[in-house]
């Protein structure tokens, strides 16, 4: 709102300053201070009122240091973040960009789940909260939603360079060409990126047109199925970080900036001609959430890094795995995300790994037998004797390692 306000000052008036606000870099910025401020200095006031409506986490006793200390601590705190993002967002965006519009219907959306699920835990007395099928029905609605408007919207297109040979009739005749005229017009397209590879560009219609050209019409399907399971994966895999004090936020923080850059250098034809990679129109615009979004993580954490004054709840944990799939699937860099999310992952599959093999050894042996202390990986070094704030800090360093690694694959290839 403050973008077009100023916008409106600097045609009609030329407001001194005024222009600023047509730089992304200026509303980034502005963007990070303004949800650091609301998320540290209006969440005290939210965990207070949590307190006072007895919004306190229940602890199941898994015999783990320090957690019984940890009972009655205030939950829900994912309100703070999506509040301290949603705000700056609204203020400081061009509110008609699609990928702006696909992130708040993702904040909002997920966050309602996760919201109910904790108000039934909490209010409604059951543990189990939202029941599981309602929380994937939730996930895979999502996901046709964000998978059915990166297909069919307009606005959602990409820039191809040009062929070499006329790339290189163009130098010859202009060599000081604009680097926008080394590219085709903008094009639908259902290519995305895999990393490490030398011709490191996919095309989901790939998966089908071996069969039959004539099916590249359905690669609509497979881009919503492959949208789906990415946002089931990486909500669930949030969600399951989310077990000791700051684990979940800070990781989310390291792989939220790490995409902001992808979609500063995708939205920017300069550095997307520069490092050989594709150009997305209008992607550059998500910087804005997401300088809004690592700022309430950060805010957050002054409030739930160890010992916890407020835990996110799903409300927090389910939003913020949610927000990050729709980021990587709109800077085309999904198929990082087991680089990038590599923490994630291995708390997914280290639940995945202990069920499966219990389930088979109670079978084959008749008592079901364990691959680690306790799941997810964190609780199995809290059973191995580590302090969580060790394994927390350890899991923010391996969370940066895979960031470098994740950022260098612009060029590793």
């Amino acid at each position: 709102m403050l973008y077009y306000l100023f916008e409106y000052l600097e045609q009609q008036f030329q407001f001194p300053g005024a222009s600023l606000f047509g730089f992304l870099t200026f509303r980034a910025a502005v963007a990070i201070i303004l949800s650091l401020l609301i998320s540290t200095i209006f969440g005290k006031r939210i965990i207070r009122f949590l307190q006072k409506q007895q919004v306190g986490e229940t602890i199941r006793d898994l015999g783990l240091e320090g957690q019984v200390e940890k009972a009655g601590t205030p939950t829900m705190g994912g309100i703070i973040i999506i509040l301290a993002t949603l705000i700056p967002v609204l203020l400081l965006a061009k509110l008609e960009n699609i990928y702006i519009i696909l992130l708040l219907v993702t904040t909002v959306w997920m966050g309602v789940i996760g919201f109910i699920d904790d108000y039934i835990k909490k209010f409604k007395n059951n543990k189990e909260g939202l029941k599981g099928r309602f929380k994937v029905l939730g996930q895979v609605g999502l996901g046709v939603i964000v998978g059915a408007t990166m297909y069919f919207h307009e606005d959602v297109t990409m820039k191809e360079k040009l062929p070499q040979e006329q790339q290189n009739v163009l130098l010859a005749e202009n060599p000081n060409i604009s680097p926008s005229q080394l590219f085709e017009e903008e094009a639908k397209s259902t290519k995305t990126t895999i990393p490490f590879m030398k011709s490191n560009e996919f095309d989901y219609a790939d998966l089908i047109t071996w069969i039959s050209p004539d099916l590249s019409k359905y690669a609509w399907i497979i881009f919503i199925l492959a949208s789906i399971f990415i946002i089931t994966a990486v909500s669930n895999g949030a969600n399951l970080t989310d077990g000791i004090d700051g684990l979940a936020a800070g990781t989310s923080a390291i792989i939220v900036l790490t995409l902001g850059i992808f979609a500063w250098v995708s939205g920017n034809i300069i550095f997307s001609d520069y490092l050989d990679i594709m150009y997305i129109p209008r992607v550059e615009e998500i910087t804005i959430y997401i300088a809004a979004f690592v700022g309430a993580l950060i805010g957050f954490l002054w409030y739930n890094t160890y010992p916890a004054q407020v835990f996110m709840g799903d409300t927090g944990s389910l939003t913020i795995g949610g927000i990050i799939a729709v980021i990587a699937i709109a800077v085309r860099k999904e198929w990082l995300i087991p680089v990038l999310c590599g923490v994630f992952l291995a708390e997914n599959l280290s639940v995945m790994m202990q069920v499966s093999y219990f389930k088979y050894t109670r079978k084959k042996y008749g008592e079901g037998r364990r691959i680690f202390k306790m799941s997810p990986l964190h609780h199995h070094y809290q059973k191995s004797g580590y302090h969580e704030s060790k394994i927390v800090t350890r899991f923010w360093i391996v969370g940066i390692l895979l960031a470098i690694i994740s950022i260098v694959t612009l060029k590793i290839r």
